[in-house]
């Protein structure tokens, strides 16, 4: 048996990336997925979003673990179309369990500016409670709603003198740190009914986000067209452990705990899968 055997998983942002993994992941430990993703660009955001053909490879990995998926393009920001892939996934595969409410972007550098700040919010904040509010009226006893945060959320970033120069990489950080608070009340709420709500917080993740001309840009400010090498000497910053990034199976390991039944009473957690992120801004009582 696995650890999610015979669940049902709704994952946003699972074609590619962090979402990708999270679905197989699930899987591979018995869960049934509800898979969606934009699978196109968005002009204010300065780097390749995911595919059509990315969220087929997510259906064929799920799928060759065994499992069933049902796989829609929906954009996080529009509630009918979530709503949509939910009455399609859950007719099919025959109820909901577990929400992965973890499609997001990254503004930086997002043009036009003003527009960056809007997408961001739209789908990291906005875009996640949208998802979780479309699946709670599906939801029962024992489920388990995952959000994705992020580090950045927990750390003390705002130079008043960069203040206005990249409203959508601003914005990440914002939507970041009012999901962390959403999520909190959410699952305080949801306690009396045995639903629980918590939030994963990575920091760096080896995904298309992060190896991104714009992350480069964001981590190497001091040259004029830094590449994946240049970047990768700063990315041990974020850090307390001296490495770059984790991995996208790192995230989806807490997830995949989380969703599970040894998590039955763990809700309102802010978990930190950091490599010690946390650690350089905070003392032990924070």
């Amino acid at each position: 048996m696995g650890r999610v055997q015979g669940k049902v998983a709704f994952v946003t942002g699972a074609a590619r990336g962090q979402g990708r993994s999270h679905a197989v992941r699930l899987a591979e430990e018995g869960a049934d997925i509800i898979a969606v993703d934009l699978c196109q660009d968005i002009e204010s955001i300065k780097y390749s979003l995911s595919t059509p053909e990315d969220l087929k490879e997510t259906v064929r990995l799920v799928e060759e673990r065994g499992r069933r998926i049902v796989a829609e393009r929906a954009d996080v920001r529009e509630p009918a179309q979530l709503n949509a892939a939910l009455d399609r996934g859950v007719a099919e595969l025959g109820g909901l369990d577990i929400v992965v409410a973890q499609a997001g972007i990254a503004g930086m550098q997002g043009e036009p500016q003003l527009q960056a700040w809007c997408d961001v919010i739209g789908t990291n904040l906005v875009g996640v409670i949208n998802a979780i509010h479309a699946a709670m009226p599906r939801l029962g006893e024992g489920a388990s709603i995952i959000a994705t945060g992020s580090t950045a959320a927990l750390m003390i970033t705002r130079p008043m003198d960069q203040a206005g120069k990249d409203p959508g990489g601003a914005a990440y950080v914002v939507a970041k740190q009012a999901l962390s608070q959403y999520v909190h009340e959410l699952a305080t709420n949801l306690a009396p009914r045995r639903i629980r709500a918590n939030v994963v917080h990575p920091t760096n993740v080896d995904t298309p986000m992060l190896q991104s001309e714009p992350m480069y840009r964001s981590f190497r400010r001091d040259l004029e067209n830094p590449t994946r090498e240049d970047a990768e000497l700063a990315f041990p910053a974020q850090q307390a452990m001296p490495i770059p990034y984790v991995e996208p199976s790192d995230i989806s390991n807490a997830v995949l705990f989380l969703a599970s039944d040894e998590a039955r009473y763990v809700t309102g957690m802010q978990l930190r899968v950091d490599a010690g992120g946390y650690l350089k801004w905070y003392d032990y009582r924070s």
